[in-house]
Protein backbone atom coordinates (compact mmCIF):
# COMPACT_ATOMS: atom_id res chain seq x y z
CA UNK A 1 0.00 0.00 0.00
CA UNK A 2 1.05 3.75 -1.18
CA UNK A 3 0.95 6.29 1.93
CA UNK A 4 1.60 9.49 1.38
CA UNK A 5 3.21 9.97 5.20
CA UNK A 6 4.34 8.27 8.10
CA UNK A 7 4.17 9.36 11.76
CA UNK A 8 7.08 7.44 13.39
CA UNK A 9 6.43 7.11 18.00
CA UNK A 10 8.34 5.47 20.35
CA UNK A 11 5.19 4.89 22.04
CA UNK A 12 1.64 4.76 21.13
CA UNK A 13 0.25 8.46 21.98
CA UNK A 14 3.55 10.15 21.10
CA UNK A 15 1.67 11.25 17.83
CA UNK A 16 -1.61 12.09 19.05
CA UNK A 17 0.12 14.17 22.04
CA UNK A 18 2.39 15.73 19.58
CA UNK A 19 1.10 16.13 15.85
CA UNK A 20 -2.25 14.47 15.97
CA UNK A 21 -3.60 17.64 14.49
CA UNK A 22 -1.63 17.97 11.49
CA UNK A 23 -2.28 14.33 10.63
CA UNK A 24 -6.00 14.76 11.08
CA UNK A 25 -5.58 17.80 8.82
CA UNK A 26 -3.49 15.73 6.54
CA UNK A 27 -6.46 12.84 6.51
CA UNK A 28 -9.13 15.97 6.01
CA UNK A 29 -6.88 16.97 2.53
CA UNK A 30 -7.58 13.21 1.05
CA UNK A 31 -3.54 11.94 2.21
CA UNK A 32 -3.30 8.48 2.78
CA UNK A 33 -1.06 8.16 6.32
CA UNK A 34 0.08 6.11 8.74
CA UNK A 35 1.89 5.45 12.03
CA UNK A 36 4.26 3.02 13.54
CA UNK A 37 4.77 2.92 17.23
CA UNK A 38 8.12 1.37 17.53
CA UNK A 39 6.80 -0.31 21.19
CA UNK A 40 3.65 -1.14 22.96
CA UNK A 41 4.78 0.96 25.87
CA UNK A 42 4.67 -1.54 27.98
CA UNK A 43 7.55 0.26 30.60
CA UNK A 44 4.18 2.76 31.13
CA UNK A 45 3.26 3.54 35.13
CA UNK A 46 -0.26 2.87 34.07
CA UNK A 47 -2.18 0.52 32.03
CA UNK A 48 -1.11 -2.70 30.03
CA UNK A 49 0.22 -3.89 26.41
CA UNK A 50 -3.13 -5.05 25.99
CA UNK A 51 -4.79 -2.03 27.03
CA UNK A 52 -2.83 0.57 25.24
CA UNK A 53 -3.11 -1.78 22.01
CA UNK A 54 -7.20 -0.89 22.40
CA UNK A 55 -6.31 2.81 22.87
CA UNK A 56 -3.87 3.52 19.99
CA UNK A 57 -7.08 1.38 17.60
CA UNK A 58 -9.65 4.00 18.94
CA UNK A 59 -7.55 6.62 18.83
CA UNK A 60 -6.60 5.94 14.99
CA UNK A 61 -10.45 5.61 13.97
CA UNK A 62 -10.67 9.15 15.44
CA UNK A 63 -7.66 10.55 13.01
CA UNK A 64 -9.01 8.21 10.33
CA UNK A 65 -5.88 6.97 9.35
CA UNK A 66 -5.49 4.52 7.06
CA UNK A 67 -2.87 2.39 8.82
CA UNK A 68 -0.94 1.45 12.31
CA UNK A 69 1.04 -0.75 13.40
CA UNK A 70 3.40 -1.55 16.25
CA UNK A 71 6.80 -3.02 15.23
CA UNK A 72 6.98 -4.36 19.10
CA UNK A 73 10.25 -3.50 19.76
CA UNK A 74 11.68 -3.52 23.54
CA UNK A 75 10.11 -0.49 25.23
CA UNK A 76 13.00 1.06 27.13
CA UNK A 77 15.76 -0.57 24.61
CA UNK A 78 15.24 1.12 21.29
CA UNK A 79 18.61 0.64 19.92
CA UNK A 80 19.75 1.39 17.18
CA UNK A 81 20.97 -2.13 15.86
CA UNK A 82 20.87 -3.82 12.61
CA UNK A 83 17.30 -5.75 13.39
CA UNK A 84 15.93 -2.80 14.71
CA UNK A 85 17.43 -1.04 11.17
CA UNK A 86 16.10 -3.63 9.03
CA UNK A 87 12.44 -3.26 10.56
CA UNK A 88 12.58 0.33 9.92
CA UNK A 89 13.73 -0.07 6.00
CA UNK A 90 10.98 -2.43 5.82
CA UNK A 91 7.84 -0.67 6.49
CA UNK A 92 9.41 2.72 4.83
CA UNK A 93 10.08 0.39 1.82
CA UNK A 94 6.54 -1.27 1.84
CA UNK A 95 4.49 1.80 2.43
CA UNK A 96 6.87 4.22 0.28
CA UNK A 97 6.02 7.29 1.95
CA UNK A 98 6.75 11.07 0.31
CA UNK A 99 7.39 12.58 3.76
CA UNK A 100 8.16 11.37 7.39
CA UNK A 101 7.61 12.36 10.77
CA UNK A 102 10.05 11.21 13.68
CA UNK A 103 10.61 12.56 16.85
CA UNK A 104 12.70 15.32 17.25
CA UNK A 105 16.76 14.77 18.14
CA UNK A 106 16.47 16.82 22.01
CA UNK A 107 13.66 15.63 24.57
CA UNK A 108 13.30 14.41 27.79
CA UNK A 109 12.59 10.84 27.34
CA UNK A 110 15.55 8.49 25.93
CA UNK A 111 13.44 6.20 23.98
CA UNK A 112 12.51 9.40 21.88
CA UNK A 113 15.89 10.38 21.26
CA UNK A 114 16.64 7.00 20.73
CA UNK A 115 13.97 6.29 18.11
CA UNK A 116 15.17 10.10 16.46
CA UNK A 117 18.69 8.03 16.22
CA UNK A 118 17.00 4.73 14.71
CA UNK A 119 14.67 6.32 12.14
CA UNK A 120 16.74 8.81 10.69
CA UNK A 121 19.54 6.07 9.61
CA UNK A 122 16.79 3.53 8.76
CA UNK A 123 15.51 6.44 6.25
CA UNK A 124 18.65 6.81 5.08
CA UNK A 125 19.52 3.11 4.58
CA UNK A 126 16.54 2.44 3.01
CA UNK A 127 17.70 4.56 0.10
CA UNK A 128 20.61 2.60 -0.76
CA UNK A 129 19.81 -0.32 -3.35
CA UNK A 130 22.14 -2.48 -1.99
CA UNK A 131 20.90 -2.95 0.91
CA UNK A 132 18.66 -6.08 0.70
CA UNK A 133 14.84 -5.85 2.70
CA UNK A 134 11.89 -7.82 2.02
CA UNK A 135 8.14 -7.50 3.34
CA UNK A 136 7.05 -11.37 3.86
CA UNK A 137 8.51 -13.17 0.92
CA UNK A 138 8.55 -10.50 -1.39
CA UNK A 139 11.98 -8.42 -2.24
CA UNK A 140 11.56 -4.63 -2.17
CA UNK A 141 12.79 -1.96 -3.93
CA UNK A 142 15.04 1.04 -2.41
CA UNK A 143 12.96 3.97 -0.87
CA UNK A 144 14.35 7.39 0.46
CA UNK A 145 11.68 9.87 2.07
CA UNK A 146 11.78 13.16 0.46
CA UNK A 147 11.97 15.10 3.82
CA UNK A 148 12.10 14.15 7.55
CA UNK A 149 10.18 16.60 9.63
CA UNK A 150 10.72 16.59 13.10
CA UNK A 151 7.20 16.85 16.03
CA UNK A 152 7.81 18.28 19.41
CA UNK A 153 7.42 15.98 22.36
CA UNK A 154 8.44 18.38 25.91
CA UNK A 155 11.73 20.35 25.48
CA UNK A 156 10.99 23.08 23.20
CA UNK A 157 12.85 24.03 19.70
CA UNK A 158 12.45 26.52 17.57
CA UNK A 159 10.40 25.12 14.55
CA UNK A 160 10.62 25.79 11.12
CA UNK A 161 7.17 26.27 10.55
CA UNK A 162 4.42 25.77 12.35
CA UNK A 163 1.22 23.91 11.11
CA UNK A 164 -2.34 25.72 11.46
CA UNK A 165 -4.34 23.25 13.51
CA UNK A 166 -7.32 25.68 14.82
CA UNK A 167 -10.10 23.02 12.66
CA UNK A 168 -8.35 20.08 14.14
CA UNK A 169 -7.81 20.85 17.64
CA UNK A 170 -11.13 19.20 19.08
CA UNK A 171 -10.51 16.25 16.99
CA UNK A 172 -6.99 15.60 18.16
CA UNK A 173 -7.78 16.01 21.81
CA UNK A 174 -10.12 13.51 21.29
CA UNK A 175 -8.02 11.27 19.56
CA UNK A 176 -5.16 11.72 22.71
CA UNK A 177 -8.47 11.26 25.03
CA UNK A 178 -8.87 7.79 23.41
CA UNK A 179 -5.77 7.08 25.87
CA UNK A 180 -7.94 6.92 29.13
CA UNK A 181 -5.57 4.99 31.14
CA UNK A 182 -2.49 7.45 30.65
CA UNK A 183 -4.24 10.85 31.57
CA UNK A 184 -5.65 12.26 34.71
CA UNK A 185 -8.81 10.21 36.36
CA UNK A 186 -9.26 11.43 40.33
CA UNK A 187 -10.92 7.17 40.12
CA UNK A 188 -7.75 5.89 39.32
CA UNK A 189 -6.27 3.95 41.97
CA UNK A 190 -2.49 3.69 39.63
CA UNK A 191 0.28 5.76 40.88
CA UNK A 192 0.67 9.33 39.78
CA UNK A 193 3.19 10.31 36.71
CA UNK A 194 4.43 13.06 34.25
CA UNK A 195 1.21 12.87 32.15
CA UNK A 196 -1.65 11.78 34.52
CA UNK A 197 -0.91 15.01 36.35
CA UNK A 198 -4.35 17.05 36.03
CA UNK A 199 -2.19 19.64 34.20
CA UNK A 200 -0.20 17.58 31.30
CA UNK A 201 -3.21 18.33 29.20
CA UNK A 202 -3.66 22.10 30.17
CA UNK A 203 -0.15 22.09 29.14
CA UNK A 204 -1.06 20.52 25.57
CA UNK A 205 -3.69 22.85 25.13
CA UNK A 206 -1.71 25.73 26.27
CA UNK A 207 1.25 25.20 23.93
CA UNK A 208 -0.59 24.95 20.49
CA UNK A 209 -2.02 27.96 21.55
CA UNK A 210 0.96 29.85 21.94
CA UNK A 211 2.48 28.32 18.50
CA UNK A 212 -0.69 29.21 16.78
CA UNK A 213 -0.75 32.53 18.38
CA UNK A 214 2.86 33.17 17.17
CA UNK A 215 0.97 32.52 13.54
CA UNK A 216 -2.23 34.64 14.12
CA UNK A 217 -4.15 31.01 14.72
CA UNK A 218 -6.20 29.68 17.59
CA UNK A 219 -4.15 26.58 17.93
CA UNK A 220 -0.69 25.53 15.80
CA UNK A 221 1.52 22.21 16.35
CA UNK A 222 5.45 23.29 15.58
CA UNK A 223 7.93 21.35 13.45
CA UNK A 224 11.59 21.19 12.89
CA UNK A 225 13.28 20.81 9.57
CA UNK A 226 16.70 20.68 8.41
CA UNK A 227 16.73 21.72 4.52
CA UNK A 228 15.29 24.82 3.84
CA UNK A 229 11.37 24.85 2.68
CA UNK A 230 10.37 26.68 -0.70
CA UNK A 231 7.31 28.77 -0.60
CA UNK A 232 5.33 29.91 -3.08
CA UNK A 233 4.08 33.18 -3.63
CA UNK A 234 0.57 32.27 -2.67
CA UNK A 235 2.30 31.31 0.72
CA UNK A 236 3.52 34.26 1.68
CA UNK A 237 0.39 36.07 1.35
CA UNK A 238 -2.05 33.49 2.62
Amino acid sequence: MKLDTLFFAAHPDDVELSCGGTALKMVRKGKKIGIIDLTQGELGTRGSKAIRKKEAFEAGKVLGISVRENLKIEDGKIENTPSNLQKIISIIRYYRPEVIFIPHFYDRHPDHQNANKLIREAAFYSGLAKIISAHGSKAQKAHRPKRNIYYMQTYPFEPSFIVDISDEFSGKMKAVRQYASQFHNPESAEPETFISDRKFLEFVEARAKVYGFQVGVQYGEPFFVEEKIKLSIENIFS
